[in-house]
């Protein structure tokens, strides 16, 4: 099962750097967020793809029509915050603000009742476990928020899982969490099927690694695909190489893939599989 996602978002929206924390920053930079989502649609659209689309509210707010048009040509809309901040860094009434704001926005924009979501950078750790009971509470009975191994903006770790499983939260309920997949290399897990992991690592590295996972969740954005974006001021050297290292060969590599296996959208492989016969996590066991 290969699942095909995207998380809407502009150039301009990194996390952590300095001078674009909010959308109090962003009206300042030239969008190129239309163009860039037009050239990934395309792409779907001639090999008959449907993908899921997790879209921030500001995205919504901005631009209601395209997010509209993705809903009419079968794609699947998730929610990824409003403000795009991250989730370890809020407070729970905080959390739960923004996530209402962002699923009246994508509401609003679709007509659609949104049931998807996924954490601004997979921003979900041991200590912010409780954004898995608001997320329900809330109307989300699916996420892909899981990062399993270590990362800048935290990761879980001692999650063990990657593949398909059920999250049982703090307070009972069940959500579907569709984590993300990972290789293991010297006793470590590492990401490799999106962001700048994807865009640095060659086709026939991935192609490996696609055909001997019987399970991948990708997530990329669309200025992954973008090589003539500007450069986000005030980047480390370590973040201007993440965020721009194989811009002008990422389209090529992701349409290689398209065309090698099959792809489903979050919502599809929800609704094609047997939950009955599947694993439960206790979040309670990975809280501290």
């Amino acid at each position: 099962m290969k699942i095909l996602t995207f998380d809407l978002e502009d150039w301009f929206h990194l996390l952590e750097v300095p001078g674009i924390a909010g959308p109090d920053t962003w009206s300042g930079f030239l969008p190129r967020f239309e163009q860039n989502l037009q050239r990934i649609v395309e792409v779907l659209d001639d090999r008959n793809i449907k993908a899921t689309f997790y879209c921030l509210g500001w995205i919504a707010e901005k631009y209601p029509q395209l997010i509209r048009n993705l809903v009419e040509k079968g794609h699947d809309i998730g929610c990824h915050s409003y403000a795009h901040q991250l989730a370890y860094t809020q407070s729970p009434t905080e959390f739960r603000a923004d996530l209402k704001r962002a699923l009246s926005a994508i509401t609003d924009a679709t007509g659609l009742k949104v049931e998807a979501y996924r954490a601004p950078g997979f921003s979900v750790t041991q200590e912010n476990l409780w954004v898995y009971d608001i997320l329900y509470e809330e109307g989300i009975r699916y996420d892909s928020s899981v990062f399993p191994a270590s990362r800048a903006h935290g990761g879980l770790s001692d999650f063990t899982l990657s593949k398909p499983c059920l999250l049982k939260t703090l307070d009972g309920h069940r959500i579907f969490e569709l984590p993300l997949s990972v290789m293991h290399v010297f006793g470590r897990n590492f990401v490799f099927s999106g962001g700048g992991y994807f865009r640095i690592l060659p086709s026939i590295a991935l192609n490996m690694l696609f055909s001997k996972k019987q399970y991948v969740m990708t997530y990329f954005h669309p200025r992954d695909f973008d090589p003539g974006q500007p450069v986000v001021p005030n980047l480390t050297r370590y973040r201007h190489f993440k965020s721009y290292v194989g811009l002008s060969s990422s389209m090529k590599k992701l349409i290689r893939l398209l065309e090698t296996y099959e792809f489903v959208s979050a919502r599809d492989a929800i609704d094609s599989m047997d939950w009955n016969m599947v694993e439960t996590v206790d979040l309670a066991a990975l809280s501290n």
